[in-house]
């Protein structure tokens, strides 16, 4: 059975938002904390009752906001620290949770750690990064080139896993985690209740390995930055097998509550710039796998399919065109009322989709433009282009669409990135008065689950087999049993084996739950016998 603690987090509802882009107040065209406070009552309505907020820490902004140049100030364009206690007030005052991202792998070589680091190997911040004077190794960057860069004033390389301007921090060094420890301390005495966690599993080196092979002391890190005591922390780590996340995350190991595990994002995908035809049974047996597998260890699961890194996995997976919001809905069915913690990203609950650009120049998104660079030496530039705009995490970082008026309601100025092309079309103020309204079914299946046991602690069980064209699971508690049907791609005629009463949701409005289903089609009800 889940430790108490981590079965309290099954009652949260978080909701991802990325500053930069969800509501400007003041018409710069960048979205800030005061834009984030006009939301709440929104945010509510819908059912949330957590909220991510990715970095608004002070920050040069080479890979927005990730290169973080003062963990203890605010992004001017953001707004001020006042604007932030503010926000943690205003949430709390609603009864909703706040979560931070954190961010202890890097800084940008903007802190003022780095450029004392810089000066020489005679001050104190000499070691807080990793200085050598020849390559160790042939490390690559995650956004593509050399991970090591000669820095002229210290006549040496430093390491930075990303963008150049992001230098990992060197945690052999103690200083640095007491350092990082201070930062989270800060934070938690503003009241914050929690963190995600960025790239947590790149914070011990070993450089006789692979560069995202973790390193020798990577679990005594975590535990000496977040471990101290009980709070909710969701690590972004490359974790593929449950044994890796039992050592992460489970209860006696005093780490993490929990991780996000993407293998159910490779839907769709040969790799992160190429598409792959692929059906939502690819979708459907990673959740059942490690729905099982986190059931079996007792381990806190996590239920998202977007953010602020993934291009929306409905334009991968389903129909983002003709059948978008049965194909929204669906996905949202199939994910929500699974057992674990749902995280919704800013958009999803309208079914937003990805914008599909036509130049280079639209890009904003260092990774893609680094991208686009590489592919342009081996192949045309329409292809290069093709593969940038099916993979760039731009698509996920257009600005909120909230009504069809100029600025898409998010700002009365230049928005800092293009709107989405179709934000005439897909827009809050449309959908929520829509006869298919996405965001209605969203708010549906969100008072569904939590204001019913079964969803938050119920047994999970398949009725469906491999081989089947759809998904059809149980979520069972006492004497309680639901069962929730979500068909795929193409028209099926599904029985189902259990009397049940009438369809509690629907996303076509059926009666029965036996009988011919269309493409994307799901419906949720309450087993009878």
């Amino acid at each position: 059975m889940l430790d108490e603690r981590y079965r309290a987090y099954l009652r949260w509802t978080i909701y991802q938002i990325y500053p930069r882009s969800f509501m400007d107040s003041n018409g710069d065209g960048i979205g800030d904390l005061k834009g984030i406070i006009s939301k709440l009552d929104y945010l509510q309505e819908l059912g949330i009752n957590a909220l991510w907020i990715c970095p608004c820490y002070q920050s040069p902004n080479d890979d927005n906001g990730y290169d973080i140049s003062d963990y203890e100030s605010i992004m001017a364009e953001f707004g001020t620290m006042e604007d932030m206690e503010r926000l943690i007030g205003e949430i709390h005052r609603r009864g909703m949770k706040i979560i931070m991202d954190f961010v202890p792998n890097h800084t940008s070589t903007k802190h003022p750690w780095f450029q004392e680091s810089r000066k020489g190997k005679d001050n104190p911040y000499s070691d807080f990064y990793f200085w050598f004077d020849e390559k160790p190794n042939n490390w690559q960057a995650a956004f593509r080139g050399s991970a090591w860069e000669w820095d002229e004033m210290r006549g040496q390389y430093y390491l930075h896993s990303f963008t150049v301007s992001q230098a990992d921090l060197n945690y052999e060094n103690p200083d640095v985690v007491k350092a990082m420890q201070h930062v989270v301390d800060f934070w938690r005495e503003k009241g914050v209740d929690g963190f995600r966690i960025d790239v947590i599993d790149l914070i011990s080196k070993d450089f006789s390995k692979k560069r995202d092979d973790f390193g020798p002391r990577l679990h005594e890190f975590i535990r000496e930055l977040i471990g101290r005591e009980p709070f909710f922390t969701v690590g972004e780590s490359d974790v593929h097998d449950i044994g890796e996340m039992v050592r992460h995350c489970a209860a006696n190991r005093h780490e993490l509550s929990t991780l996000f595990v993407f293998d159910h994002l490779e839907c769709g995908r040969a790799d992160k710039f190429t598409p792959k035809k692929d059906s939502l049974k690819f979708l459907r047996d990673c959740l059942i796998r490690w729905q099982q597998e986190t059931a079996e260890h007792d381990l806190l699961y996590t239920l998202f399919s977007d953010n602020h890194d993934q291009p929306p996995l409905i334009s991968r997976i389903a129909d983002d065109a003709k059948l978008r919001y049965e194909s929204a809905t669906d996905l949202a069915a199939m994910l929500y009322l699974l057992k674990g913690v749902p995280f919704i990203y800013q958009g999803q609950e309208i079914g937003m989709t990805s914008a599909h650009l036509d130049s280079i120049d639209d890009f904003d998104d260092v990774e893609s433009i680094n991208a686009y660079h590489d592919f342009c030496r081996t192949m045309p530039e329409e292809e290069a282009l093709g593969k940038v705009d099916f993979g760039s995490r731009d698509n996920a970082r257009h600005p909120m669409c909230w009504d069809d008026t100029e600025g898409a309601g998010f700002t009365t100025g230049t928005p800092w990135i293009s709107l989405h092309p179709r934000y005439r079309e897909i827009n809050v103020k449309s959908d929520r008065k829509a006869d298919k309204s996405v965001w209605r079914f969203y708010q549906s299946l969100l008072s569904l689950r939590r204001n019913n046991e079964t969803f938050l602690d119920g047994d999970f069980d398949v009725i469906s087999s491999v081989d089947d064209p759809y998904f059809i699971y149980t979520r069972a508690w006492k004497d309680e049993k639901w069962v929730i049907v979500c068909n795929f791609e193409t028209e099926q005629e599904i029985s189902v084996p259990f009397d049940c009463e009438a369809p509690a949701l629907t996303n076509l409005k059926r009666t029965s739950m036996s009988g011919v289903y269309a493409p994307y089609e799901c419906a949720i009800a309450m087993v009878s016998d």
